[in-house]
């Protein structure tokens, strides 16, 4: 099965205005929390061994340091390509103490490509995905097979990605390609829905246009890792 990626990005630079905070926090937190290098070393980052959890697209990082304030026994990755949010989360990672989280301000495939060890992951989550509601943009969406493939090679056996999204017919499309990757299997969601430590601004919308949630949870599980080569 190939691992080709596409160059076709799943985002569009939408940035909105950056407020003098979060440019101070980028100026000034940058070196604190973002990361740049090549295929990182996880226990060297945090200085210790612990599980890695990711979060693809993360927004303000409402969820993120939600999680991670309430986890400090997990280590946490977000990669979010909007300066503005990663603005406002590097000042709250400050403002509340929280020491296991760094970020990627960058393209998501890429990182996974070029920064993150294989079998570093031992969950990922993808909260909201941009949707690409019309037909002619849907090429553009984060969950493809390639992308879907590649994840397999950076998380664990065991491991498993939670998603999250408001539209059925972008829920129905992730079933199917997760269906379709050897190596994955869809599983229960005993944890209920997966963003309840505050509501982020997408679910929140999502909400108000009267769009069912949808949480699905799939597990890396243990067969040959040729079948993907």
């Amino acid at each position: 099965m190939s691992t080709d990626h596409p160059s076709i990005r799943s985002f569009v630079r939408r940035e909105s205005r950056i407020t003098a905070a979060q440019e101070r926090n980028l100026s000034t937190l940058w070196h604190v929390y973002v990361l740049e290098e090549k295929i990182l070393d996880f226990g060297q980052v945090f200085g210790r061994q612990a599980p890695i959890y990711l979060e693809i697209g993360f927004g303000n990082g409402e969820f993120l340091a939600g999680q991670a304030k309430t986890h400090p026994e997990v280590d946490f990755i977000g990669i979010e390509v909007h300066r503005p949010g990663v603005g406002r989360l590097l000042g709250e990672l400050q403002t509340k103490e929280i020491a296991n989280v760094r970020v990627f301000c960058a393209d998501a495939v890429e990182v996974l490509r070029t920064q993150i060890q294989d079998h570093a992951l031992t969950r990922v989550y993808i909260l909201f995905p941009d949707p690409w509601p019309k037909r002619k943009h849907q090429k553009r969406r984060l969950v493809q097979p390639e992308f879907v493939e590649m994840l397999y090679k950076k998380v664990k056996p065991g491991g498993q990605v939670y998603l999250a999204t408001d539209w059925e017919e972008y829920a129905t499309q992730i079933k199917t390609v997760f269906s379709e990757v050897p190596c994955w299997e869809s599983v229960i969601n005993t944890e209920g829905s997966i963003a309840r430590n505050g509501l982020t601004r997408f679910e929140t919308r999502g909400i108000k246009l009267g769009h069912s949630i949808q949480d699905l949870v799939f597990a890396r599980t243990k067969c040959a890792v040729e079948t993907l080569l």
